[in-house]
């Protein structure tokens, strides 16, 4: 095998709660992460030696600072394979959206990399190296729906919580993930989400149970920043959302619903006056109809 192609999916956060800053500067996490059908498509080539990567999509870096090229460069430095890689990635996930974009991609890398020489790492040493890029890059490797504790890298398994109706929104303006936590006030902190009770919910596939118990505590940063986000939110409910909540620090919204017609009427209204929306499903882990 010379080359492969994989669809790579984004990511949605159904909780985010933080429960400590460590003594690291990093922050002690609690969240469900949720994979998605709104996809990157990432090509992978052998070569007999170097990385080189290509994306066309503006403020995507082609060089070592894009995750994907990190990604290479770590299976090759941890696995037996002397070898080199050219990688395409056409976008489809907005960037800088909250969405795990850039992970999605590198977790893409990691195991098209693998494939591609034989399946030489095991799944626990791809999510090894993938804890050493990022820690949604751990999530990514899987996908389907998690729960992420520590930092975001100690994952658990949940049922699949899947062929759920979902609408993503994604404002113009970027929201910084530094700033969001530098500002985070943790004391002041009341409506914290009930992981438990959200599992539960999940595990039952409970969608009105879920939407109305999930809860993103870094909102208290983002939409107190940028209103636009809390407009944006109040617009998802009057038409006909069960809930809405940002993904990551953001700035993407999520609306939540019962049926295609109500998603796609929303996403519909969105769109007069917003580019990046999406109708898009849930899906489990390892989704056969993405590869």
């Amino acid at each position: 095998m010379k080359g492969i192609t994989l669809l790579s999916p984004a990511k949605i956060n159904l909780s985010i709660d933080v429960l400590e800053k460590l003594p690291n500067g990093y922050h002690s996490v609690e969240m469900i992460m949720q994979s998605i059908n709104l996809c990157d498509i990432v090509t992978i080539e052998k070569r007999y030696g170097g990385i080189t990567i290509n994306c066309e999509e503006p403020y995507v870096p082609n060089d070592r600072r894009n995750i994907a090229y990190k990604a290479a460069e770590a299976f090759f430095a941890h696995s037996p394979v002397r070898g080199g890689a050219h990688i395409s990635i056409k976008k489809n996930i907005p960037v800088s959206a909250g969405l795990g974009g850039g992970s999605t991609d590198a977790a893409g890398v990691l195991k098209g990399l693998n494939q591609l020489y034989g399946n030489i790492l095991s799944r626990s040493q791809l999510l090894k190296i993938a804890g050493t890029i990022g820690a949604d890059v751990s999530f990514c490797i899987d996908g389907g729906t998690q729960l992420a504790r520590g930092i975001g890298d100690e994952l658990t398994r949940l049922p699949d919580f899947e062929n759920v109706d979902i609408v993503l929104v994604k404002p113009s303006f970027p929201i910084s993930t530094s700033y969001v936590y530098r500002h985070l006030k943790l004391e002041d902190l009341t409506d914290r989400p009930d992981t438990s009770g959200l599992i539960d919910a999940i595990t039952g596939m409970d969608i009105p149970a879920v939407a109305k118990k999930m809860r993103n505590v870094l909102e208290t940063v983002s939409v107190s920043k940028y209103p636009e986000l809390k407009t944006i939110m109040e617009r998802f409910m009057d038409y006909g959302a069960l809930a809405a909540r940002m993904s990551g620090s953001g700035p993407t919204i999520f609306g939540v619903f019962e049926n295609p017609e109500k998603a796609l009427f929303a996403k519909e209204k969105f769109l007069k006056d917003y580019k990046n929306v999406y109708y898009v499903k849930t899906i489990g882990r390892g989704d056969k109809t993405l590869w």
